[in-house]
Order: C-alpha cells, then structure tokens, then sequence
C-alpha cells in the first residue's frame, strides 16, 4: 500500500497544474473536460537516459481525472472524490477507496480546489510564485513545511504556459526530477464520453 501511495504521490500533486485552461488565474468551468496528450521523461540519479512515457489524460470538473499511459505500458489511472484506481491490459489491479485514505480525500479537495478556481486549496501546502502574463507565464510551487510529506518527496513545482498548461517540472529532493510536456489540449463544454464517464463512475461502487 505503502508503495503503490509513493508511486502516485508526484501525479496527484500534479493534478490541480493539469487543469488550468486560461493562465495561471484561469480554471476548467462546471460541465468543461479538458483533453490531451502527455509526454513524460522522468530522471533518475545514475541513469543515462530518462524513462520516457506517452499517453492521453482527461479531466472533466466535477468528476476527476483519467491518466492513460499507453508507451512503453498500457496503464490507466482513474482519480475521482472517491478514490483511486488503477488497471493494465483491462485488468483492475489497484483500487484505493478515499473512505479509507484520507490522504487521497486531501488530495482530491486540491484538485477540485483548483478545478473550480479555488486556489486556496493549494496555498495550505504550498507558496505559489507567479510571474510573466497570460500568454507566458509561469508558477512555481514550493512546499510550505520542509518536514511534511509532500516536502519529503517533492522539493519545487514549476509550471509553464500560455493558453493552456505547457510543460511542468517535478523536482524531488533526492535530484531526480519529472519533465511533463502537454500538447493538443482541447477544452469541450460537452459531458464525458461514455467510456470516460463509466471509468468516473466505476469508483463508486
């Protein structure tokens, strides 16, 4: 439990970053689901090369995230007020239920926080630095309490853009880091797809 919590750790605080649709002021609208394509190369202290992923995410406001990783791994992850799933080739092989982890209840309260323009709900665990304008800027998250959780495994969120959300970097305090890029984001006033609104859904069962 333990393992699979770290593992997911670095992309749950990413999650309020990926949402926002119009500048470091801006925030997904309620009905609004935010499509696109993610590349992430992550760099590990005494690798040459950086494990690099592809893939798809949505977030739909009010409902939660789907993180579908497809290069070199199929693997999805599904992130909702009522927890975490996660499964591989069809197959669910995690599921942590919120009710039993208020650690996921806390981290799900800032992604929604953020969704709807609330970013008091990142100002309890973070200082939030903003510079440049709405068509180039830039945040950087720094963890508030250097002995707490986050700060134990992350040591600054740097976050770029214009429009949309560009390129985020984790930088952890052990020097490994994650470089995200996005691209071709699209934002719908549409509901979910029926496939993206069952993934929602099958948390709360």
């Amino acid at each position: 439990m333990i393992r699979v919590l770290a593992r997911f750790c670095a992309l749950l605080w990413l999650c309020p970053l990926c949402c926002l649709a119009a500048g470091p002021q801006g925030s997904l609208a309620a009905g609004q689901v935010l499509r696109g394509h993610f590349v992430q190369e992550r760099h590990m202290t005494g690798f040459n090369a950086p494990l690099k992923t592809e893939g798809h995410l949505v977030l739909s406001a009010g409902k939660g995230l789907i993180w579908r990783a497809e290069k070199p791994f199929a693997v999805t992850t599904v992130i909702t007020a009522d927890g975490l799933t996660q499964a591989s080739g069809g197959t669910e092989t995690t599921r942590l239920p919120a009710a039993k982890l208020p650690f996921l209840s806390h981290l799900y309260d800032m992604l929604g926080g953020a969704l709807t323009g609330d970013w008091h709900a990142l100002e309890s665990d973070f200082s939030i630095a903003t510079t440049g304008t709405d068509k180039a800027w830039q945040v950087v998250l720094t963890p508030r309490q250097d002995q707490s959780p986050i700060a134990m495994r992350i040591r600054t969120i740097t976050v770029t853009g214009s429009k949309f959300v560009d390129h985020v970097t984790i930088a952890k305090p052990d020097g490994d880091a994650d470089d995200l890029s996005f691209i071709d984001q699209t934002l719908s006033d549409g509901p979910p797809a029926a496939d993206e609104a069952a993934a929602f859904d099958s948390l709360a069962r």
